[in-house]
């Protein structure tokens, strides 16, 4: 495991200039420093691909047929999720990464070929593609930073690490933004993230050549039962899935209600001023909104998440989140202005891409290597859409069936982070006993 026997020496340079955002110790900045770029480099592919999804498939599908992506991403992952676990059963973790990575850069250049063609929907697909894509790659990334770290380890060095992913997304995005500025063709820029996927390549081969390097033995391939399996058998997984589940169904239904507030304060304002667009009210609302969520993040990330997880533990990054949201919402089913709710949602998502982020990795260190990988990538990729379309559900049956007003469908959300609060602290109490039981040498029933 990574830093199992630190060099005792004096802390470098480096050592210093990263212990302002975590404590890392003589040793371990150069790996830290190579999965920080790693994971900032996979977020600066995903967001160019993210911004060129949106005018793809309102070109060739519409609005109406985004909506339904969702559903069609989780389709797709009750395929991609058993394929993943077959194949990482057949090789080790080198291979199954450098594997895994050039079959998404083989699709990448496939969509480009797919668009010279003029294959009919080829937008909608793509579109379905990215979310799995996304969904996949992070969750490949934080299982190898599970396997190569140990679980005391892991909880001091994966919140400095996640800072790559908060500083990759506005760097993609801005990237993104430019090119189209330059009227670089969206199927062009696809070229720019493969290109992106093979750094990362050469970058997790430095990692595994450093970390495997006078190793007694080779990390081997995966053995045992498929994600789907290794989740549905143990409690702790099982926990952690309803976690995630619930915690989608917050966040998408906030976003809902974001919306709508935003819409109704649009025509509130219309209907006073015959001048007034709505449209360009609405996009500079989204502008102000994501680039203080996207600020926030990485202020958080960087400063604050180590320091919860210092004096908190595992336990702080878990229950921030859901304690955020059960206030948050509150304080909107009261009745709070317009206002309170953008700061709300700004908070919350924040809290989110940071915070339980970062709560959401260190809650595999204890796992095997098995649910490392296989599990991970059932929970964090269908799972985590299932949250999203139930959420859908919930939208649903709030508007054409109990009819309820944004403050209704706040408290419905009140309920859910009182929920995601009690799941949260039953799966603090799994995950102690998971420790606990590790600890003794034996296997944890239903985990190990």
């Amino acid at each position: 495991m990574a830093s199992a026997a630190v060099e005792s020496r004096q802390p470098s340079a480096i050592d210093r200039v990263l212990r302002l955002f975590g404590e890392v110790r003589p040793g371990e900045s150069a790996t830290v420093l190579l999965l920080f770029l790693n994971l900032f480099l996979l977020l600066v592919g995903y967001y160019i691909l993210k911004t060129v999804r949106e005018p793809l498939i309102l070109a060739t599908g519409g609005a109406e047929v985004k909506s339904y992506a969702a559903a069609g991403q989780a389709l797709a992952l009750m395929g991609f999720v058993p394929l993943y676990s077959w194949f990482s059963a057949r090789v080790d973790r080198e291979k199954l990464v450098l594997g895994v990575t050039l079959f998404f850069i083989l699709n990448v250049e496939l969509f480009f070929v797919g668009a010279k063609l003029a294959i009919p929907y080829l937008g909608v697909v793509f579109y379905i593609w990215v979310g799995i894509f996304s969904l996949a790659t992070i969750a490949q990334f934080w299982s190898y930073a599970n396997d190569l770290y140990s679980r005391e380890t892991g909880e001091r060095l994966f919140a400095i690490i996640a800072v790559g992913a908060t500083a990759g997304g506005p760097v993609g995005a801005k990237l993104a933004e430019t090119m189209f500025r330059m009227k670089v063709s969206p199927y062009d820029m696809l070229h720019v993230t493969a290109a992106i996927l093979v750094v990362q390549l050469a970058l997790y081969w430095i990692v595994n050549r450093r970390e495997t390097l006078g190793a007694a033995a080779r990390p081997t391939a995966l053995t045992g039962s498929g994600g789907f399996a290794l989740v549905l058998r143990s409690r702790y997984l099982m926990l952690m899935a309803l976690v995630l589940v619930i915690l989608n169904i917050v966040n998408t239904t906030g976003e809902y209600i974001l919306g709508r507030s935003v819409v109704a304060q649009a025509a509130a304002m219309a209907a006073g001023d015959p001048s007034f667009q709505k449209e360009s009210f609405i996009g500079e609302f989204y502008g102000s909104l994501n680039f203080a969520v996207t600020t926030l993040t990485f202020l958080v990330q960087a400063f604050v998440v180590s320091r919860i997880v210092s004096f908190f533990g595992i336990a702080g990054v878990v229950l921030f989140a859901p304690l955020l949201s059960l206030g948050a919402y509150g304080i909107v089913a009261g009745g709070a202005a317009f206002a309170a709710l953008r700061w709300a949602k700004i908070f919350e998502n924040a809290t989110d891409y940071s915070v339980t982020n970062t709560g959401k990795q260190m809650l595999w260190l204890p796992t095997t290597r098995d649910e490392k990988y296989k599990a991970k990538q059932a929970i964090d990729t269908f799972f985590v859409r299932s949250g999203d379309l139930l959420s859908a559900g919930c939208v649903y049956l709030g508007t054409q069936v109990l009819a309820l007003d944004t403050m209704g469908f706040a408290w419905a959300n009140v309920v859910f982070a009182l929920a995601w609060l009690g799941v949260a602290w039953l799966l603090l109490r799994e995950q102690r006993r998971v420790v606990a039981v590790q600890g003794t040498g034996a296997a944890a029933p239903g985990v190990h």
